[in-house]
């Protein structure tokens, strides 16, 4: 056996090995992971509690053991006691990694927390919730017409509000008899309607009352879950809040889950629990801060993909993993609360998910196609939802199609050398200078550019501590018209490029962007493996665009729209350099901000648009990637930045691309070395 053992910690990815008997805290500051810490290791501040895995993980090629941690030691027992440790938690200054392991660092145990971007966007939508406000003036009971209360209550409904009929639920009926006495005879019901089902008493008051009523719109990313509380009688958005997918700690991409479920016993089970306590928990976390009770949330609007839709309602993941894809249902869903573990809202509030378009294309490119309207397009437009899972929409008033691409978590910042998630101190635009090869840089936190005047004393609470999603595709990008990589990917040397900031990495190269080590922080460089990264996760969105091209029988599109958290916050430039989305003029290149989650909120707000959604995926015309032979032969071309054989004339016409190789045969090169021939 080994002295040493794997750790793999999640979600940034960080890997690598430490001698058995290393505590989880001293692995994470030996690989640069961010993990939290302020007593020094005591086990007092509780800062650096993590949830290690079980059972087998294909992705990483692991299967963590029990007796991976060492067991729970009196430090541990004693916390636990007085203040709790949440189930399946460790503190890190205190267990010991014993064998291979996989450990997730919750958002609360990460030093820089991200910032979740899925801000809600400013969109006027007719008001006709599902759930509305109706007081009532009951008729008192009667010895000669022995009608029980609900039935004079319906009967109240119909002659005064035209409702009917009315389902009451078991905790409605419960206190039915008392509110009507304590109202006089009067009440105000909280009534809930979607498209083809009866109303539903969510909540009963009595006498008069006037109160708002409140909503979720959820978007449940493989990533990110962000909400927005909002107000069912205007449409005013309360407050947005957000947070990571616990889930990541069983896989950073879809498939990964979908292997974890397959892999342990269990396992789809266990990631339901872990993504419905997180969405109950902040349901809590978004009404304190909208200054209401959790409670008075009466309905949640959910969108997410096809594989958290099953996981977040209890189906085993395993056949959206092997064709024919299929699932369990793609129809539009309304559920209790309660059903889904949301203890925290209403007790009779519904939760309504929207329709899935296919098995790879779920509710969110559905939300997606409600914000956009890409069915009501009088140009061809391609919407791009982009994250860890692409959602790529192509069409017009004639035509729509969709498709989902496997991108991966490098847009996200993870498996990148420097990478993390969007945080405080993360490098997020990035500028070369193509004559001097030096940078400039902005990070969260910081309207500032590194050369400006001031930017030390305004970073200097959050420092610089890594380079999150954008600015990595910027950097990119900005090495490529900077003519420090070469269309294939391949950095320069030092000697090639004219750059001291070229350093070797082992055979290749990498780009110094900042070395903060003489003040304490990390030095930021960007490797050849960040680069191979990139070009993997950009193939992939581009190919998926291209086979939606391909069965219109285009080249072009009139204009893309980039949506999602993280495509709000792409550059139209440097995505087209890379060659992330096909050529557009970049004035047709907009962001959407969060689609899904606009469409989200439309349809918590409106029940007229589930009604069209439910019937405008029908009409969408699903594209397989998976089983699609182009997409490979789309996929290989997407390699090179911008691409191997598309021309790119609007791209050109705008910039200018440097004709650089730093191929093997070249002298002082970068990148592979060809062998010679014996």
């Amino acid at each position: 056996m080994s002295d040493e053992a794997l750790v793999i910690f999640t979600p940034s990815g960080k890997r690598g090995r430490v001698p058995r008997g290393t505590s989880v805290l001293a692995a994470a500051r030996q690989l640069g992971v961010d993990l939290d810490s302020v007593c020094g290791g005591r086990g007092i501040c509780s800062k650096c509690q993590v949830a290690p895995g079980s059972g087998a993980f294909p992705k990483h090629g692991v299967t963590v053991t029990e007796g991976a941690l060492s067991p729970w030691n009196a430090v541990e027992a004693r916390y636990d006691e007085i203040r709790g440790l949440a189930a399946g938690r460790r503190l890190g200054c205190q267990a010991t990694i014993e064998s291979d392991v996989v450990i997730d660092v919750p958002p609360e145990s990460q030093v820089h927390k991200q910032v979740v971007r899925k801000a809600a966007a400013e969109r006027e939508i007719a008001m006709d919730p599902a759930t509305r406000l109706a007081y009532v003036e009951v008729a008192e009971p009667d010895m000669h017409s022995p009608t029980g209360d609900l039935q004079r209550l319906s009967e109240a409904l119909e002659a005064q509000w035209g409702i009917a009929p009315v389902h009451a639920p078991l905790h409605i009926l419960t206190r039915l008899q008392k509110e009507l006495r304590v109202g006089n005879w009067a009440v105000t019901l909280a009534l809930y309607q979607d498209s083809d089902r009866a109303h539903r008493i969510v909540d009963l008051w009595p006498g008069f009352r006037d109160a708002a009523l409140y909503g979720l719109a959820i978007d449940l990313g493989s990533t990110t879950i962000a909400a927005h509380l909002t107000d069912l009688g205007t449409g005013a958005v309360i407050a947005s809040a957000g947070v990571m997918n616990p889930q990541i700690r069983f896989g950073e991409d879809l498939m990964s889950r979908v292997s974890y479920a397959m892999m342990n016993p269990g396992g789809a089970a266990e990631m339901t629990q872990a993504v419905r306590e997180a969405i109950d928990m902040l349901a809590r976390d978004i009404a304190a801060e909208g200054g209401i009770g959790a409670e008075e949330i009466v309905e949640a609007v959910i969108v997410c993909n096809p594989v958290m839709h099953h996981i977040l309602i209890g189906v085993d993941p395993v056949e959206l993993g092997q064709a024919p894809f299929a699932l369990a249902t793609s129809d539009a869903l309304t559920l209790e609360a309660a059903e889904l573990g949301l203890g925290a809202l209403n007790p009779g509030a519904q939760v309504y998910l929207l329709p899935c378009i296919a098995g790879h294309v779920g509710a969110d490119a559905a939300a997606v196609a409600l914000s956009e309207e890409p069915d009501r397009s009088e140009d061809l437009v391609l919407i791009v939802d982009v994250g860890t899972n692409a959602e790529i929409l192509l069409g017009d008033r004639t035509r729509v199609l969709a498709c989902s691409s496997p991108t991966g978590p490098a847009f996200e910042g993870a498996q990148i050398s420097s990478g993390q998630r969007a945080a405080p101190g993360a490098v997020e635009r990035v500028e070369i200078d193509p004559a001097t090869k030096e940078p400039r840089f902005r990070v969260i936190g910081s309207d500032l550019w590194s050369d400006d005047p001031g930017f030390a004393a305004a970073t200097a609470e959050t420092g610089i501590t890594g380079i999150c999603g954008s600015g990595i595709i910027e950097a990119v990008a900005e090495l490529r018209l900077a003519g420090l990589m070469d269309k294939g990917g391949l950095l320069g040397s030092a000697e090639a490029t004219g750059s001291a900031r070229m350093l070797p990495d082992g055979r290749t190269f990498a780009y110094l962007l900042h070395d903060g080590s003489a003040a304490g922080g990390p030095k930021i460089t960007v490797t050849q493996g960040d680069i191979r990264a990139i070009q993997l996760a950009k193939s992939a969105l581009y190919a998926g665009a291209r086979l939606l091209m391909d069965e219109i029988g285009t080249d072009t599109v009139d204009r893309v729209v980039l949506a999602g958290a993280f495509g709000a916050h792409i550059s139209p430039k440097h995505a087209m350099v890379l060659g992330m989305i096909p050529d557009a003029p970049l004035d047709k290149v907009t962001s959407a901000g969060n689609a899904a989650g606009t469409g989200a909120r439309i349809a918590l707000c409106n029940r007229a648009a589930r009604a069209r959604i439910e019937q405008t995926v029908r009409q969408i015309t699903k594209v397989e990637t998976a089983v699609e032979p182009r997409f490979q032969e789309h996929f290989v071309a997407a390699n090179a930045i911008p691409h191997a054989t598309a021309p790119f004339p609007r791209l050109n016409a705008a910039v200018t691309l440097p004709d650089v190789a730093f191929n093997a045969g070249a002298e002082g090169g970068g990148g592979r070395r060809r062998r010679r021939r014996a």
